[in-house]
C-alpha cells in the first residue's frame, strides 16, 4: 500500500511516525511546500523573537550560521533555493551581537530521520490538485517522480487499495499514486487590502525577516489582537519597538475566548508601553502606515498583520472532496473520498463530545490527530474527539486554554492565589465576580452543571485538572468553582 501524505509540518511528520510506529512496511510519500523539513511554529511568535526558544522544545544541536543554507538530509528530494542561505541569513541577521546564535534560536526544525523512516519526503513542492480515481484493472501505475530508495519499502502494509479510492496528487514536479492520501496542508494567514507591504508571523521566513527588523525605535504596526498578535507585541515591545496594535474587535482575544475575558488583558498593553486601539477596523495596508477605517492613519515602518488564518486548501477545490471551512471529516478523520484523510488545521471534524463539526489551530491537533490517522488507515476504528488545548506566553504571562465554549451559559471567574475574587471588580451576567487585573486568574465556563472550557492565567493546575473534568463531562460546585483556594478536582458534585 502507498501512503501520500501532502503536508510537511508537525501533522504530516506525526502521521508517518505513527504508521511506522504501528508496523506499516508500506511506501510513503510525503509531500511538503516550504523548502524546509518540518518544524515547530509555536516558538516562532513566542520565544524565538524575543530571543529563546520554548522550554522543552525539541531541538537540533549547535549549527554554525553557513550550515543553514539547506543542505538536504538522507531519504529527501530538495528544490533548489527553497531555503535561505547563509549570505541571505547573514544579511537579515547582521545588526545582532552573534548571529550564529540567533540563527540556532530561531531554527526549531524538528528531529526526524526520514530514512530511518523510510519516508520519501520532498521539499518545496506544493501540490496543485487532487485525481480521485476509483481502482481498476491495472491500478494508476508508477510516478512520475520516482521515489528515493530508502527505509522499510515493500509489501502492501496490511491492506490493499481494492477497499478504497485509488487516486494522484499532482504537482508542479510530477504526480503521486497513492492507495491511501493524508492531508495536512495546514492553514494560511489571511491578508488586508491594500498596496503596502504587509508580513506575517507563520512560517520560519517570516520570523527570520521580523527578527531582523525588531529593532529600538521602529514603529511597528500589528494588525489583530488575538494569540499571534499579542504574542509579537509582547517580543517588539521588549526590543524596544514602538508598538501599536489595532483590533476590530471590542477587546484583545475577542474572537477566542470573548470579549468580557479578553477584556481582562487590555492592561497588559499599557504596562508593556504599547499602544491598543480597539474596535478600530482596517481600511487598507499603504506605503508608510495603516489606513483606518473612518480615515484615521498610522505611521508604520513595518505592519504585520494577524488577524486569523485560513485552511491550505485551495488545490482541491476541484478534486471532489467536501470542504467545509477546510477538508469536511467525519469522526475518525476520514473525508468524503474513501481511503482519504485530513489531520491539523486544515481539517475541520465531526466532534462527538460537542455535537458540532470543529476546527482547531493548534498544536495539539497536529499532535494528537495522527494517532487516529494512523490506526484507521491500518484497519483500526478510533474515534478523535478531543478536549483542545492551546496555550500563548504574553506580556510576562503564561495562558493556558483547553475545552470549547461556544455553548457555555455561565462565566465563573477563580480570582488570584490566596482568596475568592475582588468584590470590586466586575461581575459577569450569571457568574462571580471577576477578578483584579493582577495576580493569576482563571475563567471557567459552564453549561448547566457541566465544566466546558477554562483559560487559565499562571495557574497551571486549574488547566491540568480542568482538562481532565471537561474530559469527564463532570457537574461542579459554582461556588466552589469560585474559590481559588479549592482545587478544581475538589469542586464537582456527584
Amino acid at each position: 500500500m502507498q501512503v501520500v501524505i501532502v503536508g510537511g509540518g508537525l501533522a504530516g511528520l506525526r502521521t508517518a511516525e505513527e504508521l511506522r510506529a504501528r508496523d506499516f512496511s508500506g511506501q510513503i510519500t510525503m509531500i511538503a511546500a516550504e523548502g524546509r523539513p518540518p518544524y515547530d511554529r509555536p516558538p516562532l511568535s513566542k520565544q524565538a523573537l524575543a530571543g529563546a526558544t520554548q522550554p522543552g522544545a525539541t531541538q537540533p544541536g549547535p549549527r554554525q550560521l553557513g550550515d543553514l543554507a539547506g543542505d538536504s538530509q538522507p531519504g529527501q528530494t530538495q528544490r533548489a533555493g527553497a531555503q535561505p542561505g547563509a549570505a541571505q541569513l547573514g544579511e537579515l541577521l547582521a545588526g545582532e551581537a552573534d548571529p550564529a546564535r540567533i540563527a540556532d534560536e530561531l531554527d526549531t526544525t524538528l528531529q526526524a530521520d526520514f530514512a530511518a523512516l523510510g519516508v520519501d519526503l520532498h521539499l518545496g513542492e506544493p501540490a496543485t490538485g487532487l485525481d480521485l480515481v476509483p481502482p481498476g484493472p491495472g491500478g494508476l501505475g508508477g510516478s512520475t517522480a520516482a521515489p528515493a530508495e530508502a527505509g522499510r519499502r515493500g509489501g502492501p502494509g496490511g491492506l490493499g487499495s481494492a477497499d478504497g479510492t485509488a487516486g494522484r496528487v499532482r504537482t508542479a514536479h510530477g504526480e503521486y499514486p497513492f492507495d491511501r492520501l493524508v492531508v495536512a496542508t495546514g492553514a494560511e494567514p489571511v491578508a488586508l487590502p491594500g498596496p503596502g507591504r504587509q508580513r506575517f508571523l507563520r512560517t520560519h521566513e517570516d520570523a527570520l525577516e521580523l527578527r531582523a527588523r525588531l529593532r529600538p525605535g521602529v514603529r511597528l504596526v500589528i494588525v489583530g489582537a488575538g494569540w499571534i498578535g499579542a504574542e509579537l507585541a509582547t517580543a517588539a515591545a521588549a526590543r524596544g519597538c514602538q508598538v501599536t496594535v489595532v483590533e476590530a474587535g471590542p477587546a484583545p482575544l475577542a474572537g477566542a475566548v470573548g470579549a468580557e475575558v479578553g477584556a481582562r488583558t487590555i492592561p497588559w498593553y499599557a504596562a508593556a508601553g504599547v499602544e491598543l486601539r480597539t474596535s478600530q477596523p482596517v481600511e487598507a495596508v499603504e506605503d508608510g502606515g495603516l489606513a483606518l477605517a473612518g480615515g484615521g492613519w498610522i505611521p508604520a515602518d513595518e505592519i504585520v498583520t494577524a488577524v486569523g488564518v485560513r485552511p491550505a486548501v485551495g488545490w482541491l477545490a476541484r478534486s471532489g472532496l467536501q470542504l467545509a471551512n477546510g477538508v469536511a471529516a467525519d469522526e475518525a478523520l476520514r473525508t468524503s473520498a474513501p481511503g482519504v484523510y485530513a489531520v491539523g488545521d486544515c481539517a475541520s471534524f465531526l466532534s462527538l463530545r460537542y455535537g458540532r463539526r470543529l476546527r482547531f489551530e493548534h498544536w495539539d491537533v497536529a499532535v494528537q490527530g495522527p494517532r487516529v490517522v494512523a490506526a484507521n488507515i491500518l484497519g483500526g476504528h478510533e474515534v478523535y474527539d478531543p478536549v483542545p488545548y492551546s496555550w500563548s506566553e504574553q506580556f510576562g504571562r503564561m495562558m493556558q486554554y483547553a475545552g470549547y465554549h461556544a455553548d457555555a451559559s455561565r462565566l465563573i471567574w477563580r480570582g488570584p492565589d490566596g482568596g475568592p475574587a475582588d468584590g470590586s471588580a466586575r461581575r459577569s451576567a450569571g457568574g462571580s465576580a471577576g477578578p483584579p487585573d493582577d495576580g493569576p486568574w482563571t475563567a471557567c465556563w459552564l453549561s448547566g452543571p457541566r465544566l466546558v472550557a477554562v483559560l487559565a492565567v499562571d495557574r497551571p493546575r486549574d488547566v491540568m485538572q480542568g482538562r481532565r473534568l471537561i474530559a469527564a463531562a463532570a457537574s461542579v460546585d459554582a461556588g466552589l468553582l469560585a474559590d481559588p483556594a479549592v482545587p478544581l478536582r475538589s469542586a464537582t458534585v456527584n
